[in-house]
């Protein structure tokens, strides 16, 4: 517990129940090789804490863009509360020190089963926060960790998908829609692992790689976007 107090420092909170955040950093696999754990795994806190988080970032929008359509908004939203924005807060945070993790999974870094497990874990942070302190303290974490981070994605149009910005890009310079290709594939068909490349007519852009060929075409757009200073 000693440790979790001095998480609650770098979260600038006091937890009435400590065993709340305890609990909200415990994966599952931590449980297969500690059935006597004395606490649950986070999914139910992460459960809640999704939810929270969602009504706190609509609300913002909402109120901040009264005159915005309910499509756009969704893209800002979605900009806030995906796997690799939460993963960023988690690892600023330093929540990846104190988790609960198996072995496999704890040596599993850089991955992006640990990009999820980081995400999820700051949701379940936010279900601890709101039960134990509730709704107005979890808006003021959430609106300090993540909201902040809205005026930059807004500036730099990280709402969009690199696919659809690299696609806009290319037709507004070149008047022509990239095509994508699979270039290699790797691995068990349970672990695939494709590289693709992004072309601009016959020319390639940029390669990217991921566990299916929709990500490594993101991977790839993503690149795209980089190598032309898009």
């Amino acid at each position: 517990m000693e440790n979790l107090l001095n998480l609650t420092n770098q979260l600038k909170l006091k937890f009435n129940k400590l065993e709340l955040l305890q609990q909200a950093l415990v994966h599952r696999s931590y449980l297969n090789e500690h059935p006597d754990f004395h606490l649950g795994h986070n999914e139910r806190l992460e459960f809640l804490g999704d939810a929270v988080l969602e009504i706190i970032v609509t609300e913002y929008l909402y109120t901040r863009f009264p005159n915005e359509s309910e499509g756009v908004m969704t893209d800002w939203r979605a900009s806030l509360v995906n796997a690799k924005t939460l993963a960023e807060v988690a690892i600023t945070l330093g929540l990846e020190n104190y988790l609960y993790l198996s072995k496999g999974e704890a040596k599993d870094k850089n991955t992006k089963a640990r990009q999820y497990i980081l995400a999820n874990s700051v949701e379940s942070v936010i279900g601890a926060i709101y039960l134990d302190q509730g709704l107005e303290v979890a808006k003021i974490f959430i609106t300090d960790h993540i909201i902040s981070k809205f005026d930059h994605i807004l500036a730099n149009a990280l709402y969009q998908d690199p696919k659809s910005k690299f696609q806009e890009k290319a037709q507004e310079i070149y008047n022509i829609t990239p095509h994508y290709e699979v270039l290699r594939e790797s691995g068990p068909d349970h672990d695939k692992t494709f590289e693709v490349g992004a072309y601009i007519k016959d020319k390639l852009v940029a390669k990217g790689t991921g566990s299916s060929k929709h990500e490594a075409q993101v991977d790839a757009a993503s690149k795209s976007l980089q190598a032309n200073n898009w």
